[in-house]
């Protein structure tokens, strides 16, 4: 199967998904040629305002005794920490910045305020995630190797408890982030390579002793007296930014309207169908600029999909071309308050844990052996609508 064999697409012949790659890569050579002075002021001027959020957070919980400043100094410091993760350090990995040839600002040199080394996030992120979205089997972002996100999923009675996984990857998502990058289902069916799973938890492991010495030690024994209380406000602080990445990250690809896919569904992908499958498996959130700035723009993950290496503060121009594309080719375009999409993605989280009619008759049929194999295609298989030469874009800046 192809993925123009998929209904949403089905209305499209070889020639136009061709005709769509051609408008989409138009939009990628405009963003390009355009980068200038303003683009590059507005990421400087978001570092300095992060920077400022954490200083100020800081000096504040100095004196963390008094409630007021206490607050004060959380909210500061959980806020500059949501901007170093999602606007910055998310999209300066991504490669966006990196046509400045600034080495303080490029995807080569920048170590984000997170336990996951940038390293790992890049290859697990930028390159399996934004190259496989939603592809079941490849993408990690699928949940999280823990939860089940599609009913043909075979159900397992481990999933009933999804809601409480779900629960505990929200509050602990940075510790998921961090393991991301490791072969977590290899290493259930030992198929994993020992070496390199010892060689990636000593790297988490160093990255996250530096966060909680940084965290629980060092800004902490500047309290004197107060380190308890100040220990308490990074935690906080950590524990908001886990929650709102997560929830931002989560209403990009799990509300109604975004799909997960197969791997055979990736047969001779060609790049106008990888656009599609973008556009497919993403979805948006509305809101104002503040909103988009504190969730790194990725109320724009389907411009964010189609484009992740383009700057993020061009996502709102880029959209309205986008639309125009979906508009006129007939082409899903997913987006809705930020309230609902949340809601969405918890409710099909929460739906999946269950079984439905036959899916434990099924389990029990695969625990006793008497599960019947699955057809294998004949010669009256249906022959994919379109064909191509495969292509997987490049990774994006590793």
């Amino acid at each position: 199967m192809a993925i123009s064999d998929i209904k949403e697409f089905t209305h499209l012949s070889e020639a136009d998904v061709a005709a769509i790659g051609r408008e989409f890569d138009a939009i990628r050579r405009d963003v390009e040629a355009s980068r200038g002075e303003e683009d590059a002021a507005y990421i400087k001027g978001v570092i300095a305002l992060q920077r400022r959020l954490e200083i100020g957070g800081r000096v504040a919980l100095v004196g963390s005794v008094l409630p007021p400043l206490w607050l004060a100094g959380t909210a500061a410091l959980a806020a500059s920490k949501i901007l170093e993760n999602m606007e910055i350090g998310h999209n300066v990995m991504h490669g966006q910045w990196d046509w400045m040839h600034d080495p303080e600002i490029h995807s080569s040199t920048w170590e984000w305020d997170n336990v996951c080394p940038a390293e790992q996030w890049k290859h697990s992120h930028n390159y399996l995630h934004h190259t496989y979205t939603n592809v079941i089997g490849k993408d990690k972002d699928v949940g999280y190797e823990i939860l089940r996100v599609r009913s043909d999923q075979p159900w397992h009675p481990h999933y009933l408890g999804q809601p409480l996984y779900n629960a505990l990857l929200m509050v602990l998502f940075q510790w998921g982030v961090a393991l991301h990058d490791l072969d977590i289902e290899g290493a259930a069916k030992m198929d994993a390579d020992p070496e390199e799973m010892k060689a990636k938890l000593r790297q988490i492991g160093r990255k996250a002793g530096r966060q909680a010495l940084k965290d629980y030690v060092f800004f902490p024994a500047l309290s004197g007296p107060f380190f308890p209380a100040t220990i308490a406000a990074n935690a906080t602080a950590n524990l908001v930014r886990n929650v709102w990445s997560y929830a931002i990250i989560f209403c990009g690809h799990f509300p109604d309207g975004a799909e997960v896919f197969t791997e055979e569904e990736l047969e001779g992908e060609t790049q106008g169908e990888w656009y599609l499958r973008q556009l497919l498996g993403s979805a948006n959130f509305t809101g104002g600029k503040l909103m988009h700035l504190m969730s790194g723009n990725l109320g724009y993950q389907i411009e964010h999909h189609l484009f992740p290496d383009l700057p993020s503060n061009r996502y709102p121009e880029i959209a309205e071309r986008v639309r125009d594309i979906c508009a006129r080719w007939d082409l899903p375009y997913t987006t809705g308050p930020f309230p609902r999409q949340f809601w969405q993605s918890t409710r099909s989280i929460w739906k999946l844990s269950l079984p439905v009619a036959g899916e434990l008759r099924r389990f029990v049929d695969r625990l006793t052996g008497r599960e019947k194999p699955a057809p294998q295609p004949g010669a009256d298989a249906p022959t994919p609508r379109m064909t191509g030469e495969p292509r997987v874009p490049e990774p994006v800046a590793a």
